[in-house]
Protein backbone atom coordinates (compact mmCIF):
# COMPACT_ATOMS: atom_id res chain seq x y z
CA UNK A 1 0.00 0.00 0.00
CA UNK A 2 1.20 3.08 -0.90
CA UNK A 3 -0.61 4.88 2.31
CA UNK A 4 -0.79 3.28 5.22
CA UNK A 5 -3.45 4.72 7.40
CA UNK A 6 -4.27 4.20 11.14
CA UNK A 7 -6.03 5.64 14.08
CA UNK A 8 -4.93 5.54 17.52
CA UNK A 9 -6.54 7.33 20.38
CA UNK A 10 -8.25 10.33 18.44
CA UNK A 11 -4.95 10.67 16.22
CA UNK A 12 -5.30 9.66 12.40
CA UNK A 13 -1.23 8.65 11.02
CA UNK A 14 -1.32 8.85 7.35
CA UNK A 15 2.59 7.12 6.11
CA UNK A 16 3.63 7.87 3.17
CA UNK A 17 4.40 4.02 2.08
CA UNK A 18 7.11 3.93 -1.28
CA UNK A 19 10.25 4.12 0.81
CA UNK A 20 11.82 1.68 -2.15
CA UNK A 21 10.96 4.71 -4.44
CA UNK A 22 12.06 7.91 -2.17
CA UNK A 23 8.18 7.82 -1.56
CA UNK A 24 7.93 9.45 -5.06
CA UNK A 25 4.30 10.29 -5.89
CA UNK A 26 2.21 8.31 -8.45
CA UNK A 27 -0.95 7.90 -9.22
CA UNK A 28 -1.92 5.42 -6.84
CA UNK A 29 -0.42 7.89 -4.04
CA UNK A 30 -2.29 10.36 -4.79
CA UNK A 31 -5.83 8.44 -4.59
CA UNK A 32 -4.52 7.19 -1.64
CA UNK A 33 -3.63 9.98 0.23
CA UNK A 34 -7.04 11.45 -1.35
CA UNK A 35 -8.85 8.96 0.65
CA UNK A 36 -7.07 9.05 3.34
CA UNK A 37 -7.38 12.36 4.53
CA UNK A 38 -11.60 12.00 3.68
CA UNK A 39 -11.38 9.23 5.77
CA UNK A 40 -10.26 11.12 8.83
CA UNK A 41 -12.03 14.19 8.12
CA UNK A 42 -15.38 12.39 8.09
CA UNK A 43 -13.97 10.59 11.58
CA UNK A 44 -15.58 12.57 14.50
CA UNK A 45 -13.43 10.87 16.72
CA UNK A 46 -10.40 12.14 15.23
CA UNK A 47 -8.54 15.11 16.29
CA UNK A 48 -5.24 15.58 14.65
CA UNK A 49 -4.03 14.19 11.47
CA UNK A 50 0.08 13.38 11.09
CA UNK A 51 1.62 13.03 8.01
CA UNK A 52 4.71 11.10 7.98
CA UNK A 53 7.00 9.19 5.36
CA UNK A 54 8.34 5.48 5.66
CA UNK A 55 12.13 5.90 5.29
CA UNK A 56 14.86 8.10 5.42
CA UNK A 57 13.15 10.49 3.02
CA UNK A 58 9.92 12.26 3.40
CA UNK A 59 9.04 12.32 -0.90
CA UNK A 60 11.55 12.63 -3.47
CA UNK A 61 8.96 14.56 -5.82
CA UNK A 62 6.35 13.13 -8.48
CA UNK A 63 7.16 9.43 -10.30
CA UNK A 64 9.46 10.24 -13.03
CA UNK A 65 9.40 6.93 -14.46
CA UNK A 66 5.38 6.58 -14.12
CA UNK A 67 6.02 9.71 -16.21
CA UNK A 68 7.70 8.47 -19.04
CA UNK A 69 5.38 7.90 -21.96
CA UNK A 70 2.58 9.63 -20.63
CA UNK A 71 -0.22 11.09 -22.86
CA UNK A 72 -1.05 15.01 -22.55
CA UNK A 73 -4.32 13.31 -21.42
CA UNK A 74 -2.60 10.69 -18.71
CA UNK A 75 -0.01 13.95 -17.37
CA UNK A 76 -3.31 15.95 -17.19
CA UNK A 77 -5.72 13.43 -15.20
CA UNK A 78 -2.28 12.48 -12.85
CA UNK A 79 -2.00 15.97 -12.19
CA UNK A 80 -5.44 16.40 -11.22
CA UNK A 81 -5.27 13.59 -8.93
CA UNK A 82 -2.23 15.20 -7.14
CA UNK A 83 -4.46 18.72 -6.86
CA UNK A 84 -6.90 16.37 -5.89
CA UNK A 85 -5.03 14.84 -2.61
CA UNK A 86 -3.00 18.47 -1.48
CA UNK A 87 -7.03 19.57 -1.63
CA UNK A 88 -8.27 17.01 0.34
CA UNK A 89 -5.41 17.88 2.69
CA UNK A 90 -5.60 21.56 3.10
CA UNK A 91 -9.79 21.24 3.85
CA UNK A 92 -9.40 19.11 6.72
CA UNK A 93 -11.29 20.45 9.72
CA UNK A 94 -8.84 19.24 12.15
CA UNK A 95 -5.31 20.28 12.52
CA UNK A 96 -2.53 18.77 10.53
CA UNK A 97 0.78 18.06 11.10
CA UNK A 98 3.34 16.64 8.38
CA UNK A 99 6.61 15.64 10.21
CA UNK A 100 9.81 16.11 7.33
CA UNK A 101 12.78 13.59 8.15
CA UNK A 102 15.54 14.18 4.74
CA UNK A 103 14.15 15.33 1.24
CA UNK A 104 10.66 16.94 0.56
CA UNK A 105 10.95 17.88 -3.45
CA UNK A 106 7.81 19.18 -5.05
CA UNK A 107 5.45 17.06 -4.77
CA UNK A 108 6.78 16.81 -1.56
CA UNK A 109 7.04 19.83 -0.09
CA UNK A 110 3.27 20.36 -1.61
CA UNK A 111 1.84 17.87 0.81
CA UNK A 112 3.34 18.98 3.76
CA UNK A 113 3.21 22.50 3.01
CA UNK A 114 -0.97 21.36 2.84
CA UNK A 115 -0.89 20.73 6.33
CA UNK A 116 -1.08 23.20 8.77
CA UNK A 117 2.43 23.41 10.06
CA UNK A 118 5.60 21.13 9.72
CA UNK A 119 8.07 19.54 12.58
CA UNK A 120 11.31 18.90 10.49
CA UNK A 121 14.18 17.16 11.20
CA UNK A 122 17.82 18.88 11.34
CA UNK A 123 18.47 17.16 7.99
CA UNK A 124 15.38 17.78 6.30
CA UNK A 125 16.00 19.85 2.86
CA UNK A 126 13.38 21.03 0.94
CA UNK A 127 13.16 22.22 -3.09
CA UNK A 128 10.71 22.69 -6.16
CA UNK A 129 12.65 22.09 -9.04
CA UNK A 130 9.75 21.77 -10.96
CA UNK A 131 10.41 24.55 -13.64
CA UNK A 132 14.03 23.22 -14.35
CA UNK A 133 12.61 19.95 -15.16
CA UNK A 134 10.79 21.38 -17.78
CA UNK A 135 6.91 21.17 -15.88
CA UNK A 136 5.47 23.46 -14.22
CA UNK A 137 3.79 22.89 -10.15
CA UNK A 138 4.23 24.02 -6.87
CA UNK A 139 3.42 27.82 -7.84
CA UNK A 140 0.39 28.68 -5.68
CA UNK A 141 0.66 26.86 -2.48
CA UNK A 142 4.39 27.98 -1.72
CA UNK A 143 4.23 31.38 -2.62
CA UNK A 144 1.61 32.27 0.03
CA UNK A 145 4.05 30.62 2.60
CA UNK A 146 7.31 31.57 1.45
CA UNK A 147 6.45 34.95 -0.40
CA UNK A 148 6.88 35.48 -4.14
CA UNK A 149 10.43 35.95 -4.26
CA UNK A 150 11.84 33.51 -2.21
CA UNK A 151 9.73 31.11 -3.85
CA UNK A 152 10.46 31.80 -7.13
CA UNK A 153 14.20 31.69 -6.06
CA UNK A 154 13.42 27.86 -5.43
CA UNK A 155 12.00 27.46 -8.24
CA UNK A 156 14.19 28.84 -10.80
CA UNK A 157 17.28 28.17 -9.23
CA UNK A 158 16.76 24.51 -7.61
CA UNK A 159 17.84 26.09 -4.17
CA UNK A 160 17.07 24.15 -1.70
CA UNK A 161 15.83 25.40 1.95
CA UNK A 162 18.14 23.96 4.84
CA UNK A 163 15.92 23.19 8.10
CA UNK A 164 16.64 26.34 9.74
CA UNK A 165 16.17 28.39 6.30
CA UNK A 166 12.84 26.70 5.76
CA UNK A 167 12.12 27.70 10.08
CA UNK A 168 13.44 31.39 9.36
CA UNK A 169 11.13 31.61 6.30
CA UNK A 170 8.48 30.22 8.25
CA UNK A 171 7.53 27.11 6.11
CA UNK A 172 8.51 25.05 9.53
CA UNK A 173 7.01 25.54 12.53
CA UNK A 174 9.37 23.30 14.62
CA UNK A 175 12.85 21.49 14.24
CA UNK A 176 13.33 18.25 16.57
CA UNK A 177 16.11 16.55 16.71
CA UNK A 178 13.31 13.89 18.16
CA UNK A 179 10.59 14.81 16.42
CA UNK A 180 8.44 11.63 17.76
CA UNK A 181 9.10 12.93 21.18
CA UNK A 182 8.35 16.91 19.67
CA UNK A 183 5.14 15.44 18.10
CA UNK A 184 4.02 13.71 21.33
CA UNK A 185 3.89 17.16 23.03
CA UNK A 186 2.01 18.48 19.85
CA UNK A 187 -0.51 16.40 20.09
CA UNK A 188 -1.02 16.46 23.86
CA UNK A 189 -1.92 20.12 23.61
CA UNK A 190 -3.81 19.21 20.67
CA UNK A 191 -5.88 16.49 22.28
CA UNK A 192 -6.17 18.34 25.38
CA UNK A 193 -8.23 21.47 23.54
CA UNK A 194 -11.78 21.76 22.79
CA UNK A 195 -11.87 20.23 18.78
CA UNK A 196 -14.66 22.50 17.75
CA UNK A 197 -12.78 25.21 19.30
CA UNK A 198 -9.73 24.06 17.42
CA UNK A 199 -12.13 23.69 14.05
CA UNK A 200 -13.09 27.07 14.41
CA UNK A 201 -10.14 28.44 14.63
CA UNK A 202 -8.13 26.79 11.95
CA UNK A 203 -11.45 27.44 9.38
CA UNK A 204 -11.19 31.68 10.82
CA UNK A 205 -7.58 31.80 9.94
CA UNK A 206 -7.47 29.49 6.62
CA UNK A 207 -10.61 31.93 5.42
CA UNK A 208 -9.60 34.97 6.98
CA UNK A 209 -6.41 35.75 5.01
CA UNK A 210 -7.72 35.38 1.34
CA UNK A 211 -10.66 38.29 2.87
CA UNK A 212 -10.05 41.59 3.64
CA UNK A 213 -9.69 42.69 7.44
CA UNK A 214 -13.56 43.38 8.25
CA UNK A 215 -14.71 40.55 6.16
CA UNK A 216 -12.47 38.52 8.74
CA UNK A 217 -13.62 39.73 11.37
CA UNK A 218 -17.04 39.23 10.53
CA UNK A 219 -15.93 35.75 10.57
CA UNK A 220 -14.63 35.11 13.69
CA UNK A 221 -17.33 37.07 15.11
CA UNK A 222 -19.44 34.78 13.40
CA UNK A 223 -17.13 31.53 15.31
CA UNK A 224 -18.06 33.34 18.53
CA UNK A 225 -21.49 33.39 18.22
CA UNK A 226 -21.60 29.94 17.30
CA UNK A 227 -19.41 28.79 20.23
CA UNK A 228 -22.05 30.81 22.25
CA UNK A 229 -25.27 29.40 21.08
CA UNK A 230 -23.47 25.38 21.44
CA UNK A 231 -23.06 26.57 24.96
CA UNK A 232 -19.62 25.36 24.51
CA UNK A 233 -18.25 28.92 25.07
CA UNK A 234 -14.29 28.50 26.82
CA UNK A 235 -14.88 24.49 26.97
CA UNK A 236 -17.98 24.95 29.21
CA UNK A 237 -21.10 22.63 27.86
Amino acid sequence: MSVLYSVEGGIATLTLNRPEARNAVNAEMCEALRKAALEAAADAGVKLVIVRAAGPVFCAGADVKERAGMTADEVRARRLKAFAAYHALEALPMPALAVVRGAAIGSGVEIAAACDFIVATPDAVFSTPEALRGTVGATQRLPRVLGKRLAKDLMFTGRQLSAGEALAAGLVSRIAENPVAEVDRIAKAVLGAPPEALRQAKQCIDRGVELDPRAALALELAAIEAQLASGRWMGKG
